[in-house]
């Protein structure tokens, strides 16, 4: 099977994660010791980044 190519990049991520206060976590931990609350947090930030890219004109 093939790999998917990620969705984000790791630098967005890491912004966001920033952003959000867990940072340090996955500094620590890695992704994996996000929790599902921190995740469907950097999930929708990344999705509200992205509507307002889509959005805002670009000269």
């Amino acid at each position: 099977m093939a790999r998917r190519r990620p969705v984000m990049s790791e630098q967005l991520k890491y912004e966001l994660a920033r952003e959000l206060g867990f940072a340090d976590v996955v500094e620590r931990e890695g992704w994996g010791g996000v929790t599902t609350r921190n995740a469907g947090s950097l999930v929708r930030a990344a999705i509200e980044r992205a509507e307002r890219s889509v959005a805002t004109p670009h000269a």
